[in-house]
């Protein structure tokens, strides 16, 4: 066994990714990663100490969140950016261990860090390094769960709100992973994980719409025009942002792409008369995609798969998504602007978009909006219009079980609205379920990023139907997953009490059979079954 990675759904055989990840990581670019985990475990403990003696490194956090944000699934495969990284957290963790005379017999503190040391200590440190499988489980599912809360308090920091403690979490989690933990106090920092995980859910949120206004009912169109374009992907507004601005003007429109999609909703953006749509689906349809779109693709975060030759030469990343030798915008100037000028004079040059399809989509579904249709919601409920409320929220993939997804939406009773929010939404968005008085019955929030929507929904409707228990909502949860952000929405649920979530495609390979018990015995978390079972069982309960 080269390598054992297992942090994303598509774990080969359920079991773990052992000479190439699905993802298409390299055996180089998974031990890089796993280097980099450890030297920000060594770094968070001396961080860690520097703050018992008086010492906060107020950089140490934020460079961590950062750093983290890089190693979620399909984000950096770059192996000189990787390097890069783990050279300045050793610079880091070196001058503060200096500065506050820190010792330590953890290896992790005490690595030197050398280029030739790295293949071997790369072994030395994977997953694999804890031969107890219940605390390996454990301890995974909590550096997983702050990789996903890195996503939404990087996304939140870039837009100028940051939240100390949230970092202090960070590295104390970080932390606590390199010492010898029973369970019971590896399952304490699971549920404070999902605790921060809200915090830094609402803080995101908070940031989102202070920045660009609350989402709004919007139709996207889904055709495309006659001019050049330019086709954006991931997650980051504050790069859609920069880049409609420095387009305007130009006869170059902007579109977006899988996870990008809910951008449209914002009021900020829909000054720009050339954000001119969505084009395409989700992440792992981007081979095809990409290559009919004709223009420059910018990847802003995570979801990059392996570069296809028929874009070879017109895609570029920023932020913390990299691939090898594909060109990387650099990080924007104190108080500037991202240069997009490479990627806007090659636009120019480029034939429009091949057009994929044609109609409107409507989204713009996120807590304010639903607020503002808060009597409707209630009145329908109230006169059964409305029996149940699914949430079918989460990651889509490649899977081919995820048509459970698909089948579910098509098998609901006409009186079931489904909540989404992420890119699972592309398995029945375009589907014509209908309405209910004018309530569509697919309602998005937005992005992954955007679940906190969903949460603050189903304690809003707790409130207002005067309940005392969450789970007494007419709410069922059909989560789809696939990395790491997923991993802290589902911390989050099980944090604000939420139970009896099916979880699929499959659960998550990095649960052992005693901490899935754990999970199942506490909150009744289980796997999908069939559509028609799984139908039956939340209409049961309505």
């Amino acid at each position: 066994m080269n390598q054992l990675c297992f942090q994303c759904q598509e774990a080969a055989k359920g079991v773990g990714c052992t000479t190439k990840g699905i993802c298409g990581k390299t055996l180089e670019s998974a031990g890089l990663q796993d280097l980099l985990v450890f030297t920000l475990k060594g770094l968070a403990v001396v961080a860690e100490a520097a703050e018992q003696r008086g010492r906060a490194d107020d950089g140490a956090g934020p460079f961590i969140c950062k750093a983290l944000f890089s190693t979620i699934t399909n984000a950096n495969f770059d192996a000189a950016r990787i390097n890069a990284l783990i050279g300045e957290g050793l610079a880091r963790r070196n001058a503060l261990k200096a500065e506050i005379g820190f010792s330590s017999d953890l290896d992790a503190v005490n690595w030197n860090g050398t280029r030739e040391d790295y293949p071997i200590k790369a072994l030395q440190v994977g997953i694999l390094s804890e031969p107890d499988e219940d605390v390996r489980s454990l301890r995974e599912l909590l550096v997983y769960g702050v990789k996903g809360m890195a996503a939404y308090t990087e996304h939140a920091a870039v837009l100028g709100f940051e939240d100390p403690a949230i970092y202090g979490f960070m590295v104390a989690a970080l932390a606590s992973t390199t010492r010898p933990l029973e369970v019971p106090e590896l399952i304490d920092w699971m549920q404070r994980c999902g605790e921060f995980g809200v915090t830094a859910m609402a803080l995101l949120d908070e940031a989102n719409t202070a920045t660009y206004g609350h989402p709004e009912i919007t139709r996207v169109s889904l055709g495309v025009r006659g001019n050049p374009g330019i086709l954006i992907s991931g997650h980051d507004l504050k790069d859609l942002e920069e880049l409609l601005a420095q387009t305007e003007g130009t006869g170059v429109d902007v579109y977006t792409h899988s996870e990008m999609l809910p951008a449209h909703y914002y009021p900020a953006f829909k000054k720009y008369a050339h954000f001119a749509g969505n084009y395409g689906n989700a992440w792992w349809e981007q081979d095809k995609e990409f290559a009919a779109f004709n223009g420059p693709i910018l990847m802003t975060t995570n979801c990059i798969t392996p570069v296809k030759l028929a874009y070879r030469d017109r895609i570029y990343t920023t932020g913390q998504t990299g691939w090898p030798g594909v060109p990387h915008i650099a990080d924007r100037p104190a108080g500037g602007s991202k240069d997009f000028s490479a990627v806007i004079e090659q636009a120019k040059r480029c034939r429009p978009p091949t057009e994929l399809e044609q109609g409107e989509i409507v989204g713009g579904f996120a807590h304010a909006q639903v607020m503002a249709l808060a009597d409707k919601v209630i009145d329908a409920v109230q006169s059964g219009a409305i029996k149940r409320f699914v949430v079918m929220a989460g990651c889509d993939g490649r899977h081919k079980a995820r048509d459970y997804y698909t089948e579910v939406a098509q098998q609901l009773p006409e009186d079931v609205v489904i909540l989404t929010a992420g890119c699972a939404k592309y398995r029945y968005n375009k589907l014509d379920l209908g309405d209910i008085g004018g309530i569509p019955r697919v309602l998005d929030a937005g992005q992954c990023n955007d679940s906190y929507s969903l949460a603050y929904i189903a304690l809003k409707l707790k409130e207002v139907f005067a309940l005392e228990d969450i789970n007494d909502l007419p709410i069922s949860y059909d989560i789809a997953w696939y990395e790491q952000k997923a991993v802290i929405v589902l911390l989050a649920l099980l944090h604000l009490g939420v139970k009896h979530i099916r979880l699929g495609p499959t659960l998550p390979a990095f649960l052992s059979p005693n901490v899935a018990k754990v999970l199942v015995d506490n909150f009744d978390l289980k796997p999908i079954g069939t559509p028609e079972e799984d139908v039956a069982a939340m209409l049961a309960v309505a």
